[in-house]
């Protein structure tokens, strides 16, 4: 149509045209940006390599002394209620609250919050407004200052230098998210945050583990110190029986010293036991996040150690990843590796900027607000790369080798999950099969010891046979002590390597999309 048309006809007709494309292009932009297009791999949850069941050999095959244990759904959602201690119930609900892991957890999950907002305000218009003052003099040795010395017609003979400038205005501005760099990023921001609200599940999981691993070693110890007190008391019983026999004549003074060694030994063994009670009061009143000695009162009178569940339902293997707060949290990171990939890619393309500016201008205050004093300017902007020397391909390829280390790691946390699990039951049932053991040893050795004393005080038998028979009663005692403190520990254990205690459903910030595309 613009072919006959003259040279002014014809700039008139270009400039029609180039409006037209450019006016296309922002609503296509815009249409775009609209629609969701953005570049790169859209994330896709990955598939968990796991076994269909639990080993033969950490189910216990249905030996004797094997962990009861079942492929029932796992109760893992306050799963220290079943060892049925109200002390220990107690403990877990107030570290729960006091503990600061967790605080320091929760804090994070706020700051990816924040972090998620402020990625957010990217997609959206810039709005500013603005007001300034100020004096000027420009030189007249240079082209824009020399005018001050010309007349123009219709004007002051000369123009005032320096002057006064008084501006009020607004501004906006809207760089469009044509090929999702923004969206990428808000899905990134969202997946971290997701991270830290798992990073959170973990904290809680850890504390509430330790706080019952460690009041059953308490428990364990203060067990242990009995023993010894029982034992303690029976040799000093027997050291005075030995020094009546040898007083009438009728043992040795070797008999004598052997029986104070007993003595002797079996009192060192306390202090150490008293010890380890400090210790374990002291980390129990840390992870309440109180003083040392805090919770002595509480905990120093002995306590039974709490007793397993008669059976443990801990689910299928399929179940794990789901339910593992170290597990979502390597899938989080590997959903952010994916999207930091896009944001990568999407900086290969054009960048389109709508801006806009308005206001008044002028060089008296009075005059600032007349029709004359307005200013404007309206337009897009298109920036697109074409030289960076190689930064753009060698951080897309950064991103991608991310990605692929954060694939990496989720598989290595499941196969560790998975060895954690494996090696908790293979534990709690070789430690049940050494405790029932234990306990047909503790009532022959306590027979044993009975006899024994019967025939050395009847002049039968050898001081040394009931030496050895006290002996053996302790040692035995005491092991079974640990083996029953074993057995609830491994479950503890058990239960942390299942993932549970932190919530009955996890919480999901930023769903996963099923299946993959590239924009």
């Amino acid at each position: 149509m613009c072919g006959g048309a003259t040279r002014a006809g014809r700039r008139i007709c270009l400039t029609t045209r180039t409006q037209v494309t450019l006016r296309s292009f922002v609503l296509a932009s815009l249409g775009c940006t609209l629609a969701g297009c953005a570049v790169g791999p859209n994330f896709v949850r990955p598939k968990p390599n796991v076994p269909v069941h639990w080993s033969a050999t950490a189910m216990g095959n249905g030996t004797e002394g094997a962990a009861h244990v079942t492929t029932g759904p796992a109760q893992t959602v306050a799963w220290w209620s079943s060892f049925d201690d109200p002390t220990l119930t107690s403990l877990v609900e107030q570290s729960a609250a006091q503990n600061l892991n967790v605080k320091q957890a929760v804090l994070r999950i706020e700051e990816a919050q924040a972090q998620a907002a402020v990625v957010a305000g990217g997609l959206w218009p810039t709005v500013s407004a603005n007001a300034s003052w100020s004096r000027q003099r420009l030189s007249t040795n240079t082209p824009n200052g020399a005018i001050f010395g010309l007349h123009f017609p219709g004007l002051p003979s000369t123009l005032t230098n320096p002057f006064n400038e008084y501006q009020l205005g607004l501004g906006a501005s809207w760089t469009l998210d044509l090929f999702g760099t923004e969206r990428r990023a808000l899905e990134a921001a969202n997946a971290q945050m997701q991270s830290a609200v798992d990073g959170e599940h973990a904290a809680v999981l850890s504390m509430v583990s330790d706080v019952a691993a460690t009041y059953i070693d308490l428990r364990g110890v203060q067990a242990r110190r009995a023993i010894l007190e029982r034992s303690l008391a029976t040799q000093r019983d027997l050291l005075q029986l030995t020094r009546d026999r040898h007083n009438a004549g009728l043992t040795s003074d070797l008999d004598v010293q052997n029986a104070m060694a007993e003595v002797g030994t079996t009192q060192a063994q306390i202090p150490l036991a008293d010890r380890q009670i400090t210790v374990d009061i002291n980390e129990l009143s840390q992870l309440m996040a109180k003083p040392p000695e805090a919770l002595r009162a509480q905990l120093k009178e002995a306590r039974p150690v709490p007793p397993v569940p008669p059976v443990v339902p801990i689910g299928l293997p399929s179940a794990l990843a789901r339910r593992r707060p170290d597990i979502r949290q390597a899938e989080a990171n590997l959903h952010a590796a994916t999207e930091e990939i896009g944001i990568a890619i999407s900086n290969y393309f054009p960048q389109l900027t709508l801006t806009a500016e308005g206001g008044y201008q002028s060089e008296g205050l009075s005059q600032l607000i007349e029709a004359a004093s307005r200013f404007a300017s309206l337009g897009p902007a298109i920036e697109l790369p074409i030289f960076e020397g190689g930064r753009l391909r060698a951080t897309v390829r950064l991103r991608r080798l991310q990605a692929k280390e954060a694939a990496v790691i989720y598989a290595q946390t499941v196969l560790t999950a998975l060895n954690q699990v494996e090696d908790a039951l293979a534990a709690y049932g070789a430690d049940q099969a050494r405790r029932a053991s234990l306990e047909m040893a503790v009532k022959a050795s306590r027979n044993a010891r009975l006899l024994a004393r019967q025939r050395y005080e009847s002049g039968v038998a050898s001081f040394i046979d009931v030496l050895d028979a006290e002996r053996t009663e302790e040692q035995n005692e005491l092991a079974l002590a640990d083996a029953t403190t074993a057995v609830s520990a491994d479950l503890v254990q058990l239960y942390r390597a299942l993932g549970g205690g932190w919530e009955s459903a996890p919480r999901t910030i930023s769903p996963a999309k099923e299946g993959s595309t590239a924009g």
